[in-house]
Order: C-alpha cells, then sequence, then structure tokens
C-alpha cells in the first residue's frame, strides 16, 4: 500500500488497517499499562473426566509450558479440545498469571464464553466488537482484533480456529497475536485444518506439534455424502424447491433431529428459508449471516429446539456444537465452500454422545477438488484414529 495514503495534512501518518479501533496516529504516543499478577487461586471447577487420547495431549501442553515452547494442537473436529485445555489454563492462572482465548470469530468466542463461565470460578472478561468494555480478569476471552489492545499482557494465548478468516493469512492479527504475549509466555494453537504457515513452523522446529484424530467420544468422523441435485437456482428463482431436496429434507425431519442447512451466500440463503417455510409450514425456520443483527439469539433459540431448522452460511461452519444435528450443505462445489471450511461443516454432525452419528450431505451438480480434498481428508484422519 502507498505510504502517503495513510498521510494526514499534518504530516503525520495512521494506521488503517485498524482504523475501525480507533485511529493510530504516528506523532502521537502509546500508552499501556503492565500486567499485574493476580492472587494464587483454585478456579477449575470442571469435574469432568478426559479420555486417554485427551489426557494424553494435555499432559503434553502442560510439558511444553514449562519449556515455554508455543505449541499446536491439531485435532479433529469434536474431539474436546477446550477440555484438553483445561488442566494448562487453570494451572496458568492459579499460580497468578493471565491467560487469554482468542479466535478470529465473535460465534466461537461467545461459545467459549458460555462454557467456560460454567467452569471456571474466576472473572473473565469477553471482548469482541459489540462486547461491554474490558475489565481486569484473569482470563480473557476475545476476538483476534481485539489483541490489537494488548501489549505483553497475557503469560498464555490460546488462539483457537487459527485456520479461520479473518484471522489466516493476516498479517496484522499475526502481529497482535505476538504483540500481546509476554516475552516469557507461551502462545498455543488450535486447529482442526491446520494452515501452511503453521505447517512449516512445525517443519522448522519453531512450533510443537500434538495431534489428536480421535473424537472425544471414540466413534468416527462422519463421511459427508455427495447427492446430485440439479437446477437449484432455477427452482429457488421461482420459489420452489427441487423435488429430491423436498423429499431429503421431509424425510429428515420426521427424525424429529435439529437440522442445519447451509447456504453459499446470504441472498441464496435468504430466499432458500422463506421457500423453506413455505413448503413446510408446521416447522420453525431461522436464517442467519454475519449481517444478522439477532444471529446470537436465533443460534441459542436453535440450540434450545425452538428453532427446528437453521439456514446458515459459513458464519456458523465452526465453533458451535448442536447435539444431535443434521447437516445439509447446498451447492457444495460452490466457490464459497473451501476445503476447510467444507471439513469443518461436516465437524457439526456427531459432535455428542448421546448421537454420535448423522446425516451428512453434500448437495451438488458437479463435484470439485473442494469436496473430495474434503472427504478425503475426513477418511485419513478416520483412519490415522484406527476407525
Amino acid at each position: 500500500m502507498d505510504k502517503e495514503l495513510s498521510r494526514l495534512p499534518v504530516g503525520a501518518y495512521y494506521c488503517r488497517e485498524c482504523l475501525l479501533l480507533g485511529r493510530v496516529r504516528s506523532d502521537e504516543p502509546l500508552y499501556y499499562f503492565p500486567q499485574e499478577a493476580y492472587p494464587s487461586q483454585q478456579v477449575l471447577k470442571w469435574t469432568g473426566q478426559l479420555t486417554e487420547f485427551q489426557h494424553k495431549v494435555s499432559e503434553g501442553l502442560l510439558a511444553a509450558w514449562e519449556k515455554r515452547e508455543n505449541t499446536l494442537v491439531h485435532a479433529v473436529t469434536g474431539a474436546g479440545k477446550t477440555e484438553m485445555i483445561y488442566p494448562l489454563v487453570a494451572s496458568v492462572i492459579d499460580s497468578g498469571g493471565a491467560v487469554c482465548m482468542a479466535s478470529p470469530r465473535i460465534d466461537v468466542c461467545l461459545e467459549l464464553y458460555r462454557r467456560l463461565k460454567e467452569d471456571f470460578s474466576c472473572p473473565i472478561s469477553l471482548l469482541h466488537g459489540e462486547s461491554e468494555p474490558y475489565f481486569r480478569s484473569p482470563l480473557v476471552i476475545a476476538t483476534t482484533h481485539q489483541l490489537l489492545k494488548f501489549y505483553q499482557a497475557f503469560d498464555l494465548l490460546v488462539v483457537d480456529e487459527v485456520d479461520a478468516f479473518p484471522y489466516v493469512d493476516n498479517p496484522m492479527l499475526y502481529h497482535a497475536v505476538s504483540q500481546s504475549v509476554k516475552k516469557d509466555g507461551q502462545t498455543v494453537f488450535l486447529t482442526a485444518t491446520s494452515t501452511d504457515e503453521l505447517d512449516r513452523k512445525v517443519r522448522k522446529g519453531t512450533l510443537k506439534r500434538l495431534s489428536l484424530p480421535r473424537r472425544f467420544h471414540g466413534n468416527a468422523l462422519i463421511v459427508p455424502q455427495k447427492v446430485w441435485l440439479a437446477n437449484f437456482q432455477t427452482y429457488l428463482s421461482k420459489n420452489q424447491l427441487p423435488p429430491r431436496l423436498e423429499k431429503m429434507i421431509d424425510q429428515q425431519r420426521r427424525t424429529g433431529f435439529p437440522l442445519l442447512i447451509f447456504a453459499s451466500e446470504i441472498k441464496r440463503g435468504q430466499a432458500f428459508a422463506a421457500v423453506l417455510q413455505k413448503y413446510f409450514p408446521d416447522e420453525r425456520v431461522g436464517f442467519v449471516a454475519s449481517t444478522t443483527e439477532n444471529r446470537l439469539e436465533l443460534v441459542e433459540q436453535f440450540r434450545q429446539k425452538e428453532l427446528t431448522i437453521l439456514v446458515s452460511t459459513t458464519i456458523l461452519e465452526r465453533g458451535v456444537t448442536f447435539p444431535c444435528v443434521d447437516v445439509f450443505v447446498l451447492e457444495a462445489n460452490h466457490r464459497l465452500f473451501t476445503r476447510s471450511a467444507l471439513v469443518q461443516i461436516s465437524g457439526r454432525v456427531g459432535r455428542s454422545m448421546e448421537r454420535p452419528t448423522g446425516a451428512l450431505y453434500f448437495f451438488q451438480d458437479g463435484t470439485n477438488q473442494a469436496i473430495e480434498k474434503a472427504i478425503q481428508e475426513i477418511k485419513q484422519m478416520n483412519q490415522e484414529a484406527g476407525l
């Protein structure tokens, strides 16, 4: 970017990348408050048990903490990554340290906040673009953009969903992560689909890798089934559902399990949800996207079964758990459904102990590389886990 485009009339420069957080000028000093130690305490309330495989990863994280080794945890969707880091997070807080759990997605942060409030007794500060202001607490949950507000503040930083937009391949957010951790601190990256950048660091030896190819309940990942569906857009433009899709939705609704349907684009998703409600008037249908103002409320309604069908863009591809859910992906061969997105979407199915199975369909009018690679990766993870 041309530096002169960021030059003010007074001669100072400002940062265009983080302008939404307030203008930062080159002629104005930046101040920060050093992080103070917290009192020693016992914060973990969670009484669950880790599986043998989860325990191995958890022990590896504690060992890496002793050496302050930055670590990548590469675990399949539904492996229980959050629970695996509980012992490490609790250990750091109990000894007076400060911990931050960050994610690129607001929905993931809200899910983490909901769970950690139940499992930890210490105050927790939640930070995102629409949240309450920061208050001092030993445990912070924040979007990766919010890390720009911290300088050498955290003893431990856990970055969840590191392959997700907008964090992946974003130099500004990489900088935010590195600057927010203390010089003698540790960063842990969590992902179900690693990135080229992280894999390169593992090969160079600057990042330790821990792997878990098995879900917490021990069952295999659900492998998507491809379903041919032609002329979807033609039917939708006439406010109709393709007969095959209508039949499969009707069959799924007879099971009584919640149905999550992914659409490629916002306008298509909105139109589809409206047609769906017309075809299935007895169902309670909702639609969510990044632009949906009451998205968080609708997601919670779906979780509480007040909504029976939820249509979503890729905004819900990761970081959310809906027990017993079935998933349909419309136009799975659309360019917006990347390999990573399809793997994450697939991971919404079969996450709960009460129903470790479920229906997972990729509707398409011609397969592509993203679909085939996603299916191949899921099968390879199952094979690695011996399932």
